[in-house]
């Protein structure tokens, strides 16, 4: 039997029949294409499971840029109030940065045409001379961090926000001998000047960042004041910063980004898929705490036989630290070890609420392992307990270090070494570090720049077996001593080496005079 027919197609029925059996037709084969393939699956808008899903969507603008201010403000709430989400975001800042990234120059000698010994040279040079300036605080622009303290700030930044900009200064500063600084500005800061979203918008201007006919990236609107600040901003508060400088070409703002959609010219907060989860999972975990905390206490009701809902309680009838609020005679708070007299006719009721609850940990420990899974935090990562055996252990920390290596390598990309390489310019040009033919071709310049850069590690549950491993991976050609160093102890196996030979030096020198002092004394006796 098919479908009944509405009065329109009646009416139509009635009119031109051989009208009507055309439109059925066209409505049976429409019918056909809505229900085959994903049209019935995922796409299907017939099925009662998928009938309430509103999947309207848009393009990055819609989808993204349009709702960025409240992720932002949301996701930057849960990490100063939900503790798991402040874990989470401290976990990736911890392994990912740690203490900071530390470089370690790998010049291409045979590109330049040095030897060895050349090569070694200068790698100690160019390495005193990046400690001389990164181990300063004259390397903020605010002068407050070192580079390492930077680079901290920037990535937990860029985890709460979705993105952060470094914009690189030039500053000339009393004891210092380089000029080069990094301002870091907050993702609000970055905006459109206005904020202004209407119909008649400049396209090219989205969320501050400026782009040309064809798509490139050529400036950026910082605001002066923080839009959420207190004081209101006026259009001639934002200043237009060009992303490349005219004459050098060289990088005036770094943008620290990781894009999810094309076109999208704004990052998303890392908390954002699980903003909703963790809020309530906090609410939650607030609800229980409080229960707990009531339970602790003899809670009861009060019956009374009374016509009222509540007997009038003067304050001699209660003691008055049982008063919660002393000018509302009616108000009663009982707390550990108080003894409160009744009016006739009343008595108390004690009230079990039946706390903790029993079910509490596996109901959290279920939300938990979800959030980690789009989080990329493996559950006994996210929430540092290790119950399992060796081998679940182990595999838990190598499937979180696979993601902490890719945002490692992302933030060297984005921020590490681009700041590097204009330090490694000003260098050069005041003649810290003698590159020949560094300005003259990108190849050796390129040469002169290289550098592997260094980090915390990711530890062993059983160091015995992780050390035999490395061993093992060395001896068959797997690895190198000098990776299996960085990873295992975060040193460089060249240094290690030149340490080891000054110790052993040392030792030397102390069993020989204390040989001689022992033979001293047996010829003396």
């Amino acid at each position: 039997m098919g479908q009944k027919r509405n009065l329109l197609d009646r009416v139509i029925a009635y009119v031109n029949p051989q009208k009507a059996l055309q439109r059925e037709y066209a409505k049976f084969k429409l019918d056909i294409v809505q229900n085959s393939g994903y049209g019935n699956y995922g796409a299907s808008r017939t099925k009662k499971s998928l009938k309430g899903w509103i999947d309207g969507g848009g393009s990055a603008l819609e989808d993204i840029h349009d709702n960025l201010n409240t992720l932002r403000t949301r996701s930057r709430d849960l990490y100063m109030g939900v503790p798991l989400a402040t874990g989470a975001l401290r976990t990736y800042r911890t392994n990912v940065v740690g203490s900071g990234l530390t470089p370690k120059p790998m010049v291409n000698g045979d590109a330049i045409g040095l030897t060895e010994g050349q090569t070694a040279e200068i790698e100690k040079q160019i390495s005193r001379e990046f400690a001389l300036w990164a181990d300063s605080r004259n390397c903020d622009a605010e002068r407050t961090s070192t580079f390492y303290g930077l680079q901290q700030l920037a990535f937990l930044n860029w985890q709460m926000s979705g993105d952060v900009f470094a914009a690189l200064q030039m500053k000339k500063r009393t004891g210092s001998v380089y000029d080069l600084c990094v301002l870091l500005i907050e993702a609000d800061r970055v905006c459109t000047p206005g904020n202004y979203f209407g119909p008649d918008a400049d396209e090219r201007i989205i969320g501050g960042v400026e782009v040309d006919d064809t798509g490139e990236i050529i400036a950026y609107y910082i605001s002066k004041r923080h839009p959420l600040s207190y004081r209101s901003t006026k259009k001639e508060d934002w200043v237009r910063v060009e992303a490349y400088g005219k004459t050098t070409g060289r990088r005036n703002i770094l943008h620290v980004i990781t894009k999810e959609r094309i076109g999208q010219r704004r990052g998303v907060p890392m908390l954002a898929p699980v903003i909703e989860s963790m809020k309530q999972l906090g609410r939650y975990t607030d609800a229980e705490l409080s229960a707990a905390v009531v339970n602790g206490f003899f809670s009861v009701f009060i019956q009374s036989e009374a016509p009222l809902s509540v007997v009038p309680i003067g304050e001699n009838d209660a003691p008055a630290e049982a008063l919660v609020d002393k000018g509302d005679p009616n108000s009663i708070e009982i707390g550990p070890g108080s003894i409160i007299d009744l009016a006739p006719g009343e008595k108390a009721n004690a009230v079990t609420p039946g706390r903790p609850n029993a079910n509490f940990d596996g109901f959290v420990v279920s939300i938990c392992k979800q959030i980690g899974a789009a989080l990329e935090l493996p559950y006994e990562i996210l929430v540092k307990q290790f119950s399992s055996n060796y081998s679940a252990s182990r595999a838990a920390l190598l499937e979180a270090w696979k993601s902490f290596d890719m945002w490692r390598d992302w933030m060297i990309e984005e921020f590490c070494q681009p700041i590097y390489e204009e330090w490694f310019s000003e260098a050069v040009a005041k003649n810290r570090i003698t590159a020949p033919g560094y300005f003259a071709d990108p190849a050796i310049r390129k040469a002169y720049m290289n550098a592997q850069w260094y980090g915390p590690t990711q530890g062993q549950l059983d160091p015995v077996k992780e050390v035999q491993a490395a061993a093992d991976r060395i001896t068959n050609g797997f690895s190198t001593r000098a990776k299996e160093a960085m990873e295992l102890t975060g040193t460089d196996f060249v240094e290690n080496v030149r340490v080891m030979k000054q110790e052993e030096q040392l030792l030397k020198e102390a069993r020989g005079d204390n040989e001689g002092t022992v033979k001293r004394n047996s010829g003396e006796q």
